[in-house]
């Protein structure tokens, strides 16, 4: 195996003397650090499983070997495989063989034979063979680079959907939790109620409450089932009837224990599958200019022939005639047709390099936002676990002030509703903590995550 060969360069594409360039690489000017500092460094290949989560690894492991968009990158890599081997053949011989029989109606009836093979070999003196090849492979390797990048998007994409499965499941929970809180708080009224102690329009308020928090499960029930079914496309299952076994992790929601692999910007250029099939992608503009190109120039090829027979059956083989030649093509003038092609192959070629320099700046970005959002979520969770112990403490103290008429219902009502949102913001934003490291990771990529960019050997 070899690999595809990318030199760097300052000139790209433009202004190249010779008729076939070489692709070369873009130059890019990348920030020498991320604007957020990395946490520590922690696992880079299998990234998912820093969560720590037998259930998440199941799933990412089916899903790499049964998910259907990865299967379609497979078959197109080995359709541009077949491409690359028919561009390479064009270097060498053509034989064709030929034969025909004839019967002439007269008095002798005669039979005419005749067969032969005919052959040509193209010396490629333009170098349109040779630009060809080049774009064929980095049809190749683009497809190659592909079927890496669409393993990194599943992977993250099982991931993402099976954390909003487990933070679904943490909201139903919280939702039975606070039914339960606040069927309490209706009895505790509705007992006062009858007493005399409250009036009845605590008694509605108290149930008005209890009603919002059961409205919520519907909601959050399509959240679960929507999650289910993703995952279940991704794994390429049935959806509708399935559903993720039962994790054995007592946490509602997974906590990535590892940080984020260390690097700069610079590393996205060899880590980003995304990334390096743009760059194959203007590797393949820049030998389509040679193709283009190589119309402008003479073409010389080599017919061959060799036929038998002296046009009768029982001479097939007595006659044989060899011929050998040279061909050449001299474009003399097509208006301006074939300029123009160049023109139009160059002006793609751009087109690809802004495109490549438009993905790595988009890469850059999601990794900065993965960055931005660990550390905001960090900091918003710590807040939130203070909201919810003061919350706590507040409706404790509040419902023994209403019990003793020392405080009103709206009060304890106010108290349990910060509680309560409080509690479901803790849930969402582990769950958003846990989302921002898989996005980081499918941000970052990963080396040697799939495959390398490899040519198949010729032959």
């Amino acid at each position: 195996m070899r690999r595809l060969a990318f030199l760097a360069a300052p000139a790209l594409l433009g202004g190249c003397a010779t008729i076939t360039p070489e692709p070369v690489a873009p130059v890019v000017m990348a920030p020498a650090s991320y604007a957020t500092d990395l946490p520590p460094a922690g696992l880079d290949q299998e990234w998912w499983r820093g969560f720590d989560d037998p259930v998440l690894d199941a799933l990412i492991e089916r899903g790499l070997a049964a998910n259907l968009d990865v299967e379609a990158a497979a078959d197109r890599l080995r359709a541009a495989e077949a491409l690359l081997r028919a561009e390479r053949s064009d270097r060498l011989p053509s034989l064709d063989g030929a034969g025909d029989a004839g019967l002439v109606l007269g008095s002798d009836n005669d039979v005419l034979t005749s067969a032969g093979l005919f052959g040509l070999l193209d010396l490629d003196l333009s170098g349109r063979l040779a630009a060809e090849i080049r774009a064929a492979a980095a049809d190749y390797a683009e497809a190659d680079y592909l079927v890496a990048d669409r393993r990194r998007l599943v992977a993250a994409a099982i991931a993402s959907q099976y954390l909003e499965y487990r933070r679904s499941g943490a909201q139903l929970e919280l939702v039975d939790e606070s039914t339960d809180l606040q069927e309490q708080t209706l009895r505790i009224v509705t007992l006062r109620f009858e007493a005399g102690l409250s009036a009845n329009l605590d008694v509605r308020r108290a149930a008005a409450d209890l009603a919002q928090t059961r409205a919520r499960r519907g909601l959050i029930a399509i959240a679960r089932a929507d999650a289910a079914n993703a995952l279940a496309v991704l794994i390429a299952e049935p959806p509708g009837s399935f559903a993720p076994p039962p994790s054995r992790d007592e946490t509602p929601i997974p906590d990535y224990g590892a940080g984020p692999p260390s690097g700069v910007p610079a590393d996205l250029l060899r880590r980003r599958t995304d990334i390096l099939a743009a760059e194959a992608r203007l590797v393949g503009a820049a030998a389509a200019i040679g193709i283009e190109r190589a119309d402008l120039r003479p073409s010389l090829t080599i017919p061959g022939s060799l036929v038998l027979g002296n046009g009768s059956l029982t001479g097939l083989f007595s006659d044989f005639l060899l011929t050998l030649g040279a061909a050449i093509d001299l474009p003399l003038f097509d208006g301006g047709r074939r300029r123009a092609e160049v023109d139009a192959a160059q002006a793609l070629a751009d087109a690809r390099l802004a495109e490549y320099r438009n993905t790595f700046l988009v890469a850059l970005a999601e990794v900065e936002n993965a960055l931005v959002a660990i550390e905001a979520y960090r900091l918003r969770i710590a807040a939130l676990t203070e909201a919810i112990e003061q919350s706590e403490t507040a409706l404790s103290q509040s419902n023994a002030l209403y019990r003793e008429g020392l405080a009103s219902l709206f009060d304890v009502l106010d108290a349990q509703r910060q509680l309560i949102a409080s509690r479901q913001s803790l849930i969402d934003s582990e769950a958003a903590l846990s989302s921002s490291f898989v996005a980081f990771h499918a941000a970052v990529g990963s080396p040697g995550f799939g495959r390398a960019g490899e040519l198949p050997e010729e032959g």
